[in-house]
């Protein structure tokens, strides 16, 4: 089991939400849809080649964004990745996977 950790402008929360849940992320045990949310502001800079969802080239830009935390089963990394990928509105989206000790029965 794998925990995805990604950063979302407010304004596509729940347009990623939906299609991470789509795509397998979220389950655990007899839940499903389950995720961790926090608001908080995420800062960059878009650089000279960039192609920003949001500012402008040269400029600090300062969002309001969410971290998201969600489990994602080993087996659905691809297809969650590839959900990120076409869900989230950053043309650099940023986020990670962490795998996580499962302790035996």
């Amino acid at each position: 089991m794998l925990k995805l950790t990604v950063y979302i402008p407010d304004f596509a929360l729940e347009d990623v939400k939906s299609a991470l849940f789509d795509a397998g992320a979220g389950a655990y045990d007899n839940y499903d849809r389950c995720c961790w949310v926090v608001r908080g502001e995420g800062q960059f800079r878009p650089l000279k080649g960039s192609d920003p969802a949001i500012g402008k080239v040269g400029k600090s830009e300062r969002v309001v964004e969410y971290k998201l935390e969600i489990l994602v089963p080993d087996n659905l990394v691809i297809e969650v990745e590839k959900a990120i990928k076409r869900a989230h509105p950053y043309e650099v989206p940023a986020y990670d996977f962490v795998k996580l000790h499962q302790p035996e029965p």
